[in-house]
């Protein structure tokens, strides 16, 4: 705008330096201008600070609106600022609340785990302690039942003990004890696959012809009959009746008559019977230890020994004697030199883990 305004001074200029008439010339001899018009710069400068008038109160106008939207925006970020203040307060009120329970949270986490700590010690040492108690009993069973094989050859009695000691090993259900079990199931197969003589019935009978020995009679001590009621109800119910009974019954005291099965009968003084049952009776308990030590030799010569003496000094005709001659034949026809099976398998695991957990212990 000013170099368009500037324009027609500058041709002005010219014009009248070279004296050559101008297109306004005219107009100046006809009109004459106004005095403001005369003098361009100051139509210049008034123009100029119009426009710098326009110019600033646009500019303020705009300012304004930049004022108003700037505060408009200052107020909305200031409550924005507010709100994000509040709620970071809140949210810090909020964090320090979760971090207390949060703290209490690991407070309580860190008890427990101390409990269950505890509570697996103790169950540690519980289990232990059980597990200890069973081996125990375990061996103890199989202890009885190693003596009952080796002092009384009762194999019945030994299979039982191990028997309770394997039920009592499966129903712990422990994996510790799966070798002692497996170990208490191989003596079980050998006890039960081993034929061997019923060492604790023969004992038994044995027992019973020792108790009998002092209810059989002696070969010359047995005494006389008595008449049976069919004899004294032949005879008359009178006085003479009655004498004459008793004057036989005197008469047939008096002399005895008896068939003798054997040569050379053994006689005794009547002192002499209490030693000979006494003498018989040691030979059977000798005979019962050795069917307990399983010395076959030793037990078959004293059967057939305490069999001769009863044959030879006693009345074989009487019950007594005769149920002692079936035992102690049947028994000394029996073999009992067989040994039975040791359990030393079984022992042997049982140290090994009673080793074991002397060692875990410390």
């Amino acid at each position: 705008m000013n170099t368009e305004v500037a324009k027609p001074s500058a041709e002005q200029d010219r014009a009248e330096t070279s004296g050559k008439p101008t297109d306004t010339a005219p107009a100046a001899h006809g009109h004459p201008m106004p005095a403001f018009l005369r003098q361009p710069v100051l139509v210049i400068a008034v123009l100029a600070l119009a426009l710098l008038a326009w110019q600033w109160l646009e500019t303020r106008s705009r300012l304004s609106g930049l004022e108003a939207v700037l505060a408009s925006r200052l107020s909305q970020g200031d409550t924005v600022a507010q709100e994000a203040r509040t709620l970071a307060k809140q949210g810090q009120e909020s964090l320090q609340s979760l971090q207390s329970k949060v703290g209490g949270l690991e407070a309580k986490l860190a008890e427990s785990q101390s409990q269950q700590m505890a509570l697996d010690a103790m169950y540690q040492e519980m289990a232990r302690s059980r597990d200890d108690r069973l081996v125990s009993e375990v061996e103890q069973t199989v202890n009885i039942a190693a003596q009952q094989l080796q002092l009384a050859g009762n194999v019945q009695a030994a299979l039982a003990a191990l028997q309770n000691a394997d039920a009592r090993l499966s129903g712990a259900n422990r994996p510790q004890l799966l070798v002692l079990r497996k170990a208490v199931a191989r003596d079980m197969q050998r006890l039960k696959a081993l034929p061997i003589a019923d060492v604790p019935g023969m004992a038994l009978r044995l027992e019973s012809v020792i108790t009998g020995v002092d209810d059989m009679p002696l070969a010359f001590a047995a005494e006389p009959r008595s008449e049976s009621k069919s004899e004294k109800a032949k005879l008359g119910q009178g006085f003479w009746a009655e004498l004459g009974r008793e004057l036989w019954g005197e008469l047939k005291q008096l002399v005895r008559v008896e068939r003798l099965d054997r040569p050379d009968p053994g006689l005794l003084a009547p002192d002499h019977a209490f030693f000979l049952r006494e003498n018989l009776k040691l030979r059977l308990v000798n005979a019962r230890l050795s069917l307990l030590q399983r010395d076959g030799k030793s037990f078959r010569d004293d059967t057939r020994q305490a069999r001769l003496w009863i044959e030879r000094y006693f009345d074989t005709r009487s019950p007594s004697a005769v149920a002692a001659l079936s035992a102690l034949k049947q028994l000394g026809e029996a073999d009992i030199s067989s040994e039975p099976p040791t359990l030393n398998e079984s022992l042997a695991a049982l140290r090994t883990l009673k080793a074991a957990g002397e060692k875990g212990k410390s």
